[in-house]
């Protein structure tokens, strides 16, 4: 078998399928752990990172048919699809890892004010930290049940039993505000599914190469008088 051969571009472009299939499972991994991480943040970026991850599943799957069958019509929409994937998936990415730190203060601004009561208490459960920043403008739940509130209901306002959420408070330190702690979750949400989106799209120009050198060429066991 020659490199360049027919078997090698049927072969190469399968095993390129199973790729596509397994780099379509870890993109979907990381964006949805990236969401989950972010817990309140709505991340349509990261969302649309997902939706690419599942399209790319179902392109791999009708690349591996079309590559074992040598199946022109098949194999003629996959190079279109997937370039057109490519494109998508490669501004998605560039958009995530283009998010600058001006933005990620706004989508967690918005997602602080937006979210319910029920989720505004997990974040603090889950970062051990108390309201937002401005207790005025951003009301959380009480704090009094976090770990950082223990033994210090006389010392820090905010973890008092009698605490309203439109008191004007000022943190002593001891229970620190969720803002750091947002901000950084979103940040590692979006540069781990850039990151991993960019990367992962040029693979997708070497399958449209592959496949349109693939559709080129004669199947050897075919009959000799016609092109495929």
């Amino acid at each position: 078998m020659v490199c360049g051969g027919f078997s090698c571009s049927k072969n190469a472009l399968a095993a390129l399928n199973v790729l596509y299939f397994i780099v379509a499972l870890i993109l979907i991994g990381v964006s949805a752990y990236s969401k989950v991480v972010s817990i309140i943040v709505s991340l349509s970026l990261v969302g649309g990172v997902i939706a690419s991850g599942v399209f790319l599943m179902l392109i791999a799957i009708i690349g591996y048919v079309g590559a074992v069958k040598h199946h022109q019509v098949l194999l003629f929409f996959y190079m279109v699809i997937l370039f057109l994937l490519f494109l998508f998936q490669f501004s998605i990415a560039c958009a995530c890892l283009a998010v600058n730190a001006e933005q990620r203060s706004y989508f967690a601004n918005q997602a602080w004010t937006a979210a319910s009561e029920k989720s505004l208490t997990a974040v603090q459960n889950k970062y051990d930290c108390c309201g937002y920043s401005d207790p005025i403008k951003f009301p959380h739940p009480s704090c009094v049940k976090l770990a950082c509130c223990t033994g210090h209901n006389n010392t820090d306002p905010v973890c008092s039993p009698n605490f309203k959420p439109n008191e004007t408070l000022t943190y002593n330190g001891i229970c620190k505000p969720c803002e750091s702690e947002m901000k950084e979750a979103i940040h590692t949400a979006f540069s781990s599914t850039g990151g991993v989106g960019l990367f992962f799209s040029f693979t997708e120009i070497i399958g449209v190469w592959i496949t349109i050198r693939y559709r080129n060429q004669k199947d050897p066991r075919a009959n000799p008088s016609s092109f495929l």
